[in-house]
């Protein structure tokens, strides 16, 4: 495939009732061009896929021929080379895991802000600030005065906001909230759900850190840092483009070219945030698909990893490429 690579992050919360037919429907809309990762639920579509611009417009198309996904969330980005080793179309009791099921992100959602108007509203020494990611993406970067709630994944979310985040708003005069995530959809229920839980002035950035990077001039600009992306890229900075993060394929964090120079970062096999937490049994199937991923490059040809060595990395739900 020719680069650069048409990449289209997209998600819609939109009634499903028949999630198989769906599934099918998009493995052959696909077809063999295509690749990445597709989440399908009641509740929606969610996912991040790549390919020739041709095919990717085809597929979107025919998203948007979907009742009720005519108004489809999109951004489109570009990569050097294919993010995704495969195309995978899965089915999911959510499109995004929070694992509230009494809100309504559709009805119940905050207020939408413009990335033009988002620079404003988190000045305001009046509003608070929540990054609605989880730690390992903070880290990388997020925007000026943005409260880190230090989740390992979205799930813990809602735990957090109720034993520390509602204290954070107990004041004579409550503060406005201000949330947001990678692409938007996260604060589609993070924002639904502090309205559920009695918040009243919640707002989120429309579209999300992507759609603020690709909007707003790097000059204005109130972000900090790269963005991390479930992809290939593994994280884009202003204007979208791609930046010198790489991905352990140990435990699929994010390794700055800093960390990059550490002892402990053997390429392929570990780094430093699971160097110690390892066995020897990990180490040597890591190494060993690292071994036949050079060899195939070599040769020119794709490499997908072991089963053995895919299976010890599938450990947590960070590994899922998507919008979010």
């Amino acid at each position: 495939m020719t680069a650069p690579v048409c990449v289209a992050a997209l998600y819609r919360f939109a009634p499903i009732a028949d999630r198989e037919a769906v599934q099918q429907h998009l493995l052959a809309l696909c077809g063999d061009e295509v690749r990445g990762t597709l989440l399908v639920a009641h509740e929606g579509l969610n996912g991040t896929i790549a390919g020739p611009e041709a095919a990717i417009a085809r597929v979107v198309d025919g998203i948007r021929a979907m009742p009720g996904f005519d108004r489809l969330e999109l951004k489109y980005s570009t990569a050097s080379a294919m993010p995704f080793l495969r195309m995978k179309v899965r089915l999911k009791a959510e499109i995004v895991t929070m694992g509230v099921t009494d809100i309504d992100p559709v009805e119940g959602v905050g207020t939408y802000v413009d990335p033009r108007a988002w620079n404003a509203l988190i000045a305001d020494p009046d509003t608070i600030v929540i990054d609605t990611r989880n730690d390992y993406e903070v880290e990388i970067g997020t925007f000026e005065r943005a409260i880190d709630p230090r989740t390992r994944t979205f799930r813990e979310f809602p735990d957090w906001f109720r034993a520390e985040g509602k204290a954070l708003l107990d004041r004579p005069n409550p503060p406005k909230v201000a949330m947001f995530c990678t692409g938007g959809i996260r604060c589609e229920k993070a924002t639904a759900f502090l309205k559920a839980e009695g918040v009243q002035d919640v707002f989120h950035l429309e579209g999300g850190i992507l759609k603020y990077l690709e909007t707003v001039p790097e000059a204005e600009s109130l972000w900090r840092g790269d963005c991390f992306v479930f992809d290939e890229r593994v994280a884009v900075g202003h204007g979208l483009k791609e930046g010198d993060y790489s991905l352990c394929r140990a435990c699929r964090m994010p390794v700055s070219a800093q960390g990059r120079q550490s002892p402990r970062y053997v390429e392929g096999v570990s780094c430093e945030a699971c160097h110690d937490n390892r066995t020897e049994e990990q180490r040597a199937a890591y190494a060993e698909r690292q071994r036949q991923m050079e060899i195939a490059q070599k040769k020119g040809i794709a490499h997908v990893g072991t089963d053995a060595a895919a299976e010890l990395t599938r450990h947590h739900d960070r590994t899922e490429p998507k919008i979010d």
